[in-house]
């Protein structure tokens, strides 16, 4: 019998706490590996709900990442009738740093001064409208890979000629602010079905965050999570840019200036896989109140697929 739920994705480990907590309900669900051919044509759906775990970390694991694939893959999917949670319009902002701060803007939110461009030979230029420090950042990353510091425009030319700039695997590039965040520290908001879940403060590695899935669990890390309640501001702003960016479930990123003292929201990430040890950090599990949320999406697909074949 083919269960109601399908689970994309691509990370071994990070995972594993959600399957135990589906486990734990006795929810039935098959696990997707994106490592199969798929048929364009074919309108078969895995399950009548899929959750996305793709992670645009994806391309440091494996060059052949499955990234782009999974775009169209989802797309068939959702042709289909499938509800994929976090798919193709999710993706579409996942996958573009540019877009991200394209998006949080149109809502009225501050961002970093940045420009976005597709040659190397135009990194110059736009680095001297924004002025020093900056970052060359690169528009699909993860766990913070792709961002280098310039001090000065001699740097950022030198790195030019020498072919040394941060790539992405897409061709695009953001020159942007080196925002000096408050204390260090930078707080990562998650929400879930558009609303608040939690917040942690990541200190010790400025704009430069290493996944919270990761961090906690690398020996000797400098990098400190805390669990925290941010003003309802940045709680509204997170919700508010959840809802733009139609993330079922999603974590948005934010620094205190400490030059002007203005929240500067500078990444989207579609995962939300999760800080590690949870009990520790946060003194209870997300992936509890994750599967809650599961169960009402899966009735919900149910009566969506009942009324299909009513409807035939």
């Amino acid at each position: 019998m083919t269960p109601d739920l399908a689970i994309l994705f691509e990370h071994p480990q990070w995972f594993t706490p959600l399957f135990a907590a589906l486990d734990r309900r006795g929810i039935a669900y098959e696990r997707l590996s994106p490592g199969t051919a798929f048929d364009p044509a074919d309108a078969a759906v895995p399950a009548p709900l899929i959750l996305s775990r793709l992670a645009m970390s994806a391309f440091l694991r494996e060059a052949e990442h499955p990234i782009f694939w999974a775009q169209s893959l989802m797309a068939r999917w959702e042709l289909s009738g499938a509800r994929v949670l976090n798919g193709t319009a999710a993706l579409g902002v996942d996958t573009s740093k540019a877009r991200q701060l394209a998006l949080i803007a149109s809502l009225g939110l501050a961002t970093p001064a940045t420009r976005v461009v597709h040659r190397a030979a135009d990194v110059p230029a736009a680095a001297a409208t924004i002025g020093f420090p900056l970052v060359v950042k690169a528009n699909i990353g993860g766990a913070g890979a792709g961002i280098a510091r310039y001090d000065s425009l001699d740097e950022v030319r030198a790195a030019v000629a020498d072919g040394a700039l941060p790539t992405s695997i897409d061709g695009v590039l953001l020159v942007q602010d080196y925002v000096p965040a408050r204390g260090g520290t930078i707080t990562r908001i998650e929400t879930l079905d558009r609303t608040y879940l939690y917040a942690i403060d990541v200190a010790g590695g400025g704009a430069f965050d290493l996944c919270p899935a990761d961090a906690c669990q690398v020996p000797g890390s400098a990098i400190t999570m805390t669990a925290v309640e941010p003003p309802s501001t940045l709680r509204d702003a997170a919700e508010a840019i959840a809802r733009a960016g139609l993330l079922d479930l999603g974590g948005v990123e934010v620094m205190i200036d400490d030059r002007d003292g203005v929240a500067r929201f500078y990444d989207v990430n579609a995962l939300s896989n999760f800080v590690a040890k949870p009990l520790d950090v946060l003194g209870w599990d997300p992936h509890e109140r994750l599967v809650d949320r599961l169960e009402t999406w899966l009735m919900e697909a149910r009566t969506r697929a009942s009324g299909r074949q009513e409807a035939r």
